[in-house]
Protein backbone atom coordinates (compact mmCIF):
# COMPACT_ATOMS: atom_id res chain seq x y z
CA UNK A 1 0.00 0.00 0.00
CA UNK A 2 1.27 3.46 -0.79
CA UNK A 3 2.78 5.60 1.91
CA UNK A 4 1.40 9.00 0.98
CA UNK A 5 3.45 10.75 3.67
CA UNK A 6 6.72 9.44 2.23
CA UNK A 7 8.77 12.57 1.36
CA UNK A 8 10.97 10.75 -1.14
CA UNK A 9 9.97 11.87 -4.65
CA UNK A 10 11.35 8.73 -6.24
CA UNK A 11 9.07 6.54 -4.16
CA UNK A 12 5.85 8.16 -5.38
CA UNK A 13 5.52 6.46 -8.79
CA UNK A 14 5.94 3.00 -7.25
CA UNK A 15 3.56 3.90 -4.45
CA UNK A 16 0.95 4.94 -6.99
CA UNK A 17 1.44 1.74 -8.95
CA UNK A 18 0.91 -0.51 -5.94
CA UNK A 19 -1.97 1.63 -4.69
CA UNK A 20 -3.67 1.50 -8.06
CA UNK A 21 -3.33 -2.29 -8.22
CA UNK A 22 -4.62 -2.64 -4.67
CA UNK A 23 -7.49 -0.24 -5.26
CA UNK A 24 -8.47 -2.03 -8.46
CA UNK A 25 -8.55 -5.40 -6.69
CA UNK A 26 -10.52 -3.95 -3.80
CA UNK A 27 -13.04 -2.28 -6.15
CA UNK A 28 -13.49 -5.53 -8.07
CA UNK A 29 -14.06 -7.38 -4.81
CA UNK A 30 -16.58 -4.78 -3.68
CA UNK A 31 -18.49 -4.97 -6.96
CA UNK A 32 -18.63 -8.76 -6.75
CA UNK A 33 -19.79 -8.58 -3.13
CA UNK A 34 -22.53 -6.03 -3.84
CA UNK A 35 -23.67 -8.01 -6.89
CA UNK A 36 -24.10 -11.08 -4.69
CA UNK A 37 -26.15 -9.08 -2.22
CA UNK A 38 -28.43 -7.69 -4.93
CA UNK A 39 -28.76 -11.11 -6.59
CA UNK A 40 -29.90 -12.64 -3.31
CA UNK A 41 -32.28 -9.77 -2.65
CA UNK A 42 -33.79 -9.69 -6.15
CA UNK A 43 -34.13 -13.49 -6.27
CA UNK A 44 -35.93 -13.47 -2.91
CA UNK A 45 -38.35 -10.76 -4.12
CA UNK A 46 -39.02 -12.80 -7.27
CA UNK A 47 -39.54 -16.00 -5.24
CA UNK A 48 -41.95 -14.24 -2.86
CA UNK A 49 -43.88 -12.82 -5.80
CA UNK A 50 -44.22 -16.21 -7.51
CA UNK A 51 -45.34 -17.90 -4.29
CA UNK A 52 -47.84 -15.09 -3.61
CA UNK A 53 -49.37 -15.34 -7.08
CA UNK A 54 -49.63 -19.14 -6.93
CA UNK A 55 -51.12 -19.08 -3.44
CA UNK A 56 -53.69 -16.45 -4.49
CA UNK A 57 -54.57 -18.11 -7.80
CA UNK A 58 -58.30 -18.61 -7.96
CA UNK A 59 -59.27 -15.42 -6.16
CA UNK A 60 -61.88 -15.98 -3.48
CA UNK A 61 -61.53 -19.75 -3.87
CA UNK A 62 -57.73 -19.70 -3.56
CA UNK A 63 -55.64 -21.21 -0.80
CA UNK A 64 -54.80 -17.69 0.35
CA UNK A 65 -58.48 -16.90 0.88
CA UNK A 66 -59.04 -20.14 2.76
CA UNK A 67 -56.06 -19.62 5.05
CA UNK A 68 -56.50 -15.93 5.82
CA UNK A 69 -60.30 -15.86 5.92
CA UNK A 70 -61.06 -19.13 7.66
CA UNK A 71 -57.68 -20.67 8.37
CA UNK A 72 -57.80 -20.29 12.14
CA UNK A 73 -54.42 -20.61 13.81
CA UNK A 74 -52.72 -21.37 10.50
CA UNK A 75 -53.30 -17.76 9.49
CA UNK A 76 -51.23 -16.52 12.43
CA UNK A 77 -48.50 -19.08 11.80
CA UNK A 78 -48.11 -17.81 8.24
CA UNK A 79 -48.21 -14.19 9.38
CA UNK A 80 -45.67 -14.42 12.21
CA UNK A 81 -43.32 -17.16 10.98
CA UNK A 82 -41.29 -14.71 8.82
CA UNK A 83 -40.77 -12.47 11.85
CA UNK A 84 -39.55 -15.44 13.86
CA UNK A 85 -37.03 -16.29 11.12
CA UNK A 86 -35.75 -12.70 11.05
CA UNK A 87 -35.14 -12.80 14.80
CA UNK A 88 -33.49 -16.22 14.55
CA UNK A 89 -31.14 -15.03 11.81
CA UNK A 90 -30.36 -11.75 13.55
CA UNK A 91 -29.56 -13.19 16.97
CA UNK A 92 -28.18 -16.56 15.88
CA UNK A 93 -25.97 -15.60 12.95
CA UNK A 94 -22.74 -16.04 14.92
CA UNK A 95 -23.64 -19.64 15.74
CA UNK A 96 -25.11 -20.57 12.36
CA UNK A 97 -23.24 -21.72 9.29
CA UNK A 98 -23.52 -19.82 6.03
CA UNK A 99 -25.54 -22.71 4.58
CA UNK A 100 -28.04 -22.54 7.43
CA UNK A 101 -28.38 -18.78 6.98
CA UNK A 102 -29.04 -19.26 3.28
CA UNK A 103 -31.66 -21.93 3.96
CA UNK A 104 -33.46 -19.69 6.44
CA UNK A 105 -33.30 -16.80 4.00
CA UNK A 106 -35.03 -18.76 1.24
CA UNK A 107 -37.55 -20.17 3.71
CA UNK A 108 -38.26 -16.61 4.82
CA UNK A 109 -38.85 -15.53 1.20
CA UNK A 110 -41.35 -18.37 0.70
CA UNK A 111 -43.24 -17.55 3.90
CA UNK A 112 -43.30 -13.87 2.98
CA UNK A 113 -44.81 -14.88 -0.35
CA UNK A 114 -47.60 -16.68 1.51
CA UNK A 115 -48.21 -13.59 3.65
CA UNK A 116 -48.14 -11.24 0.65
CA UNK A 117 -50.66 -13.34 -1.26
CA UNK A 118 -53.50 -11.40 0.40
CA UNK A 119 -52.72 -8.32 -1.69
CA UNK A 120 -54.03 -10.18 -4.76
CA UNK A 121 -57.35 -10.59 -2.93
CA UNK A 122 -57.59 -6.91 -1.99
CA UNK A 123 -55.97 -4.85 -4.76
CA UNK A 124 -56.29 -4.90 -8.53
CA UNK A 125 -53.52 -6.43 -10.60
CA UNK A 126 -52.87 -3.06 -12.25
CA UNK A 127 -52.39 -1.36 -8.87
CA UNK A 128 -50.00 -4.06 -7.71
CA UNK A 129 -47.94 -3.81 -10.91
CA UNK A 130 -47.80 -0.01 -10.73
CA UNK A 131 -46.77 -0.06 -7.07
CA UNK A 132 -44.12 -2.68 -7.78
CA UNK A 133 -42.49 -0.78 -10.64
CA UNK A 134 -42.66 2.50 -8.72
CA UNK A 135 -40.97 0.79 -5.79
CA UNK A 136 -38.35 -0.79 -8.03
CA UNK A 137 -37.49 2.58 -9.60
CA UNK A 138 -37.34 4.33 -6.23
CA UNK A 139 -35.33 1.55 -4.65
CA UNK A 140 -32.79 1.57 -7.48
CA UNK A 141 -32.31 5.34 -7.24
CA UNK A 142 -32.03 5.36 -3.44
CA UNK A 143 -29.70 2.39 -3.36
CA UNK A 144 -27.48 4.02 -5.99
CA UNK A 145 -27.39 7.15 -3.85
CA UNK A 146 -26.45 5.15 -0.77
CA UNK A 147 -23.69 3.40 -2.68
CA UNK A 148 -22.15 6.49 -4.29
CA UNK A 149 -22.64 9.27 -1.74
CA UNK A 150 -19.66 10.46 0.27
CA UNK A 151 -21.96 11.64 3.03
CA UNK A 152 -21.98 9.48 6.15
CA UNK A 153 -25.55 8.26 6.62
CA UNK A 154 -24.89 6.40 9.86
CA UNK A 155 -26.21 9.33 11.90
CA UNK A 156 -29.61 8.81 10.28
CA UNK A 157 -29.70 5.10 11.10
CA UNK A 158 -30.80 5.48 14.72
CA UNK A 159 -33.39 8.09 13.77
CA UNK A 160 -34.84 5.86 11.05
CA UNK A 161 -34.99 2.77 13.27
CA UNK A 162 -36.72 4.75 16.03
CA UNK A 163 -39.12 6.00 13.37
CA UNK A 164 -39.92 2.42 12.32
CA UNK A 165 -40.63 1.46 15.94
CA UNK A 166 -42.96 4.45 16.23
CA UNK A 167 -44.60 3.45 12.97
CA UNK A 168 -45.25 -0.07 14.30
CA UNK A 169 -46.80 1.34 17.46
CA UNK A 170 -49.02 3.68 15.44
CA UNK A 171 -50.05 0.80 13.17
CA UNK A 172 -51.07 -1.36 16.14
CA UNK A 173 -53.07 1.52 17.63
CA UNK A 174 -54.83 2.07 14.32
CA UNK A 175 -55.90 -1.56 14.23
CA UNK A 176 -58.29 -0.65 17.03
CA UNK A 177 -59.09 2.91 15.89
CA UNK A 178 -59.65 2.01 12.22
CA UNK A 179 -58.92 5.62 11.26
CA UNK A 180 -58.66 6.23 7.51
CA UNK A 181 -56.72 9.51 7.78
CA UNK A 182 -54.32 7.97 10.28
CA UNK A 183 -53.77 5.03 7.93
CA UNK A 184 -52.84 7.43 5.14
CA UNK A 185 -50.38 9.27 7.39
CA UNK A 186 -48.84 5.96 8.49
CA UNK A 187 -48.43 4.86 4.87
CA UNK A 188 -46.88 8.18 3.81
CA UNK A 189 -44.43 8.17 6.73
CA UNK A 190 -43.68 4.50 6.05
CA UNK A 191 -42.65 5.25 2.47
CA UNK A 192 -40.30 8.00 3.68
CA UNK A 193 -38.77 5.88 6.44
CA UNK A 194 -38.05 2.87 4.26
CA UNK A 195 -36.79 5.10 1.45
CA UNK A 196 -34.25 6.45 3.93
CA UNK A 197 -33.44 2.97 5.19
CA UNK A 198 -32.77 1.81 1.63
CA UNK A 199 -30.00 4.39 1.21
CA UNK A 200 -28.70 3.79 4.75
CA UNK A 201 -28.66 -0.02 4.45
CA UNK A 202 -26.93 0.18 1.08
CA UNK A 203 -24.15 2.32 2.51
CA UNK A 204 -23.88 0.04 5.55
CA UNK A 205 -23.70 -3.01 3.29
CA UNK A 206 -20.87 -1.37 1.37
CA UNK A 207 -18.96 -0.46 4.53
CA UNK A 208 -19.31 -3.98 5.94
CA UNK A 209 -17.40 -5.35 2.96
CA UNK A 210 -14.19 -3.75 4.18
CA UNK A 211 -14.62 -5.48 7.54
CA UNK A 212 -15.46 -9.00 6.37
CA UNK A 213 -13.85 -9.32 2.92
CA UNK A 214 -12.03 -12.62 2.64
CA UNK A 215 -13.17 -13.85 6.06
CA UNK A 216 -15.54 -16.67 7.01
CA UNK A 217 -18.19 -14.08 7.85
CA UNK A 218 -18.47 -12.65 4.34
CA UNK A 219 -21.12 -15.15 3.21
CA UNK A 220 -23.25 -14.48 6.29
CA UNK A 221 -22.99 -10.73 5.83
CA UNK A 222 -24.11 -11.09 2.21
CA UNK A 223 -27.23 -12.95 3.33
CA UNK A 224 -28.05 -10.55 6.18
CA UNK A 225 -27.50 -7.52 3.95
CA UNK A 226 -29.79 -9.01 1.31
CA UNK A 227 -32.38 -9.58 4.03
CA UNK A 228 -32.21 -5.94 5.13
CA UNK A 229 -32.60 -4.64 1.58
CA UNK A 230 -35.42 -7.12 0.91
CA UNK A 231 -37.32 -5.82 3.95
CA UNK A 232 -36.76 -2.22 2.81
CA UNK A 233 -38.12 -3.03 -0.64
CA UNK A 234 -41.16 -5.01 0.52
CA UNK A 235 -42.17 -2.48 3.16
CA UNK A 236 -41.81 0.44 0.77
CA UNK A 237 -43.87 -1.50 -1.80
CA UNK A 238 -46.64 -2.23 0.71
CA UNK A 239 -46.90 1.37 1.88
CA UNK A 240 -46.99 2.67 -1.71
CA UNK A 241 -49.68 0.11 -2.53
CA UNK A 242 -51.76 1.22 0.46
CA UNK A 243 -51.41 4.85 -0.56
CA UNK A 244 -52.25 4.55 -4.24
CA UNK A 245 -53.68 1.06 -4.78
CA UNK A 246 -57.21 0.51 -6.09
CA UNK A 247 -59.42 -2.15 -4.62
CA UNK A 248 -60.09 -5.28 -6.61
CA UNK A 249 -63.51 -5.40 -8.25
Amino acid sequence: MANWSDPRPNAAPFGRTFASAGDAARDAGLRSYMLRVYNYMASAVLLSGIVAMLFAAGGRDSLAAQVFVSGGILRYVVMFAPLAIVFAMSFGQNRMSTGTMQGLFWGFAVLMGLSLSTIFLVYSGTSIAQAFFATAAGFAALSLYGYTTKRDLSAFGTFLIIGVVGLLVASVINIFLQSGPMALVISFVGVLLFAGLTAYDTQRTKSLYYQVAGTEYEGKVVVMSALSLYLDFINMFMFILRLFGSSRD
